[in-house]
């Protein structure tokens, strides 16, 4: 396999990016796989606030499940070998460990070398891609975002459907709804999904005698507990400000319950913040932490939170999942001692997880390698593939390919993120639902988390943040 760096120059006529960040989620960390598998413990599986009233969702997703695994069992060692050479586009923000490992594994199995090619992240990036798809200069492979900016590229003229492939049933069905552009599905994913959840310090809950909680209700009830025997209960790192935001992000699996249409109708322009209740929620939560943060929250940095959460300096910390592997990293085999439920709503019997989908593997339409690409792609995702991509790296969150099992030493926190998958309560983060996300996010999240401005007064200025941005997309907001 070779790696080579793309010194593309943009074109005068380059498309205006149009990437929008979310908040870091991009990120991944490197994690050798290998470090934790003698020493791993077993997680409950049991989604937390789920009861016995989730047994026949769970069947149901462990019996579809069973056939996805069927498939990929019947795939698995009968692959058709037949030497080809394909490229691979991707940004340097990717970690290359697993990609290498299952294009490895692929030369083995398949016969095709992949050359793997980087280019930059960011806006940068998101130019070399669009240029590249204009002047018909794609690679074989493009590594692009899942979610709402897909559509933007207009797949259906520069990428391969995979929507009549056998193979492509084994996808998760919010993971493929996140790659799929009116009735194309087009991509697979290229890593682990990661959630805006809450950590939780296992020894400060055992030592408190506190439940998971089902409602934010409970969950402001444990924060009490807490406080009142001089714990930190909320762990703030503010000194990172798109930390302040993961809680409003994370409560979107709570608004979109309430409200099925909502990421539509904001798209809209028809449905705001300040004006849908289950939506204001969101910043209410927000409003409700001040309380309960660690006096010097305005100077902690998310570095800091990774040792806090950890040491059980601090109960709970709201936060991307990817802090998980930050954490294997400094700390090894005690990132077990964390654990992780989602941001709880309303309702005690509808609990469920917000999810940021990962990097996805778009196959170019036009290449002259298509039936290979598609035989790459099928190969990406089984099960002999991710064995192989999970011996490099430790995911952050469950994979988007169904029946697929996390390995024996997968972190705790991930074991239990994997039964919202299994009981089909996730939901994907807003910004995978709509272009439309307000820039100053991280700003309004912190003030109104550091009590500077009310639960109204954020979502009003969001909403205003938010118009800027439809404008620039052309969308007709008033």
């Amino acid at each position: 396999m070779k790696i080579r760096k793309v010194t593309a120059l943009l074109l005068a006529a380059a498309m205006a990016a149009g990437s929008i960040m979310g908040c870091g989620g991009s990120e991944t960390k490197t994690t050798e796989a290998s470090k934790a598998t003698d020493a791993a413990t077993e997680a409950k599986t049991e989604a937390p606030g789920d009861a016995a009233k989730d047994t026949e969702t769970e069947a149901a997703s462990k019996e579809e499940g069973s056939e996805a695994s069927t498939t990929a069992a019947k795939a698995d060692g009968e692959w058709e070998y037949k030497e080809a050479d394909l490229t691979m586009l991707i940004d340097t923000d990717m970690t290359l460990a697993g990609i290498e490992a299952v294009c490895n594994l692929a030369k083995e199995k398949l016969g095709i070398t992949v050359e793997i090619e980087t280019r930059a992240g960011g806006a940068d990036g998101d130019n070399i891609v669009k240029t590249r798809l204009a002047s018909g200069d794609m690679a074989d492979l493009c590594g692009y975002n899942s979610g709402s900016l897909l559509a933007a590229l207009n797949p259906a003229e520069y990428f391969i459907d995979i929507s009549g492939e056998e193979w492509a049933s084994k996808l998760d069905d919010t993971y493929k709804a996140s790659v799929t552009v009116e009735n194309g599905v087009y991509g697979v994913p290229a890593a682990s999904t990661q959630a805006g959840a809450i950590l939780y310090n296992k020894e400060l809950y055992e030592k408190y005698n506190l439940e998971i909680p089902k409602t934010w209700d409970e969950f402001k009830k444990n924060c009490d507990v807490l406080k009142e025997a001089g714990e930190t209960a909320l762990i703030g790192t503010f000194a990172d400000s798109w930390t302040s935001q993961v809680l409003y992000l994370g409560d979107h699996y709570n608004v979109q319950a309430n409200e099925p249409n909502f990421a539509k109708d904001f798209e809209a322009g028809t449905a705001k913040y300040a004006t849908t209740p289950a939506a204001l929620r969101s910043f209410e939560k927000l409003a409700d932490t001040t309380q309960y943060y660690n006096s010097d929250y305005l100077a902690t940095t998310y570095d800091d939170g990774c040792d806090m959460i950890v040491n059980g300096e601090g109960a709970h910390w709201i936060i991307l999942t990817q802090a998980l592997s930050n954490i294997y990293e400094l700390y090894g085999e005690d990132v077990n001692k964390v654990g992780v439920f989602a941001v709880p709503g309303d309702d005690a019997n509808d609990n469920g997880l917000t999810v940021w989908m990962p990097t996805s593997w778009y196959g170019n339409k036009n290449s002259d390698k298509v039936d290979d690409i598609k035989r790459f792609m099928e190969f990406y995702i089984s099960d002999e593939a991710l064995d192989a991509y999970t011996s490099a790296i430790l995911p952050d969150g469950p994979y988007c390919v169904k029946g697929y099992e996390l390995p024996d030493n997968a972190y705790d926190a991930v074991k239990q993120e994997q039964a919202y998958f299994d009981a089909g309560k996730t939901s994907t983060a807003l910004e995978f639902q709509t272009a439309v996300k307000g820039s100053n996010c991280p700003a309004i999240c912190q003030e109104c988390g550091s009590g500077q401005t009310t639960a109204e007064e954020a979502a009003k200025a969001y909403d205003e943040d938010c118009l800027k941005q439809a404008v620039q997309l052309g969308l007709d907001w008033k």
